[in-house]
């Protein structure tokens, strides 16, 4: 993290990275042929991407209100 703040990245770009890995990591732990894995992987990672979506748009619409 201070790395990335000493080269003057942001920690947000870490987020899809995050996402892609976190849900394969939960679909290995459910599934063991690879396309049962991958597929399952797309779909949570389409959930979480929405998830944090909603929240940046609630968060967006907030501080617009304020």
């Amino acid at each position: 993290m201070i790395l990335a703040a000493l080269l003057g990245m942001s920690l947000y770009w870490h987020l899809p990275i995050l996402i892609v890995l976190i849900s394969l990591v939960y679909s290995g732990t459910r599934y063991d042929a690879w396309p049962a894995i991958l597929a399952e992987a797309f779909r949570w990672g389409l959930r979480m991407a929405g998830f944090l979506l909603v929240i940046v748009l609630a968060l967006f619409v907030l501080s617009r209100m304020i």
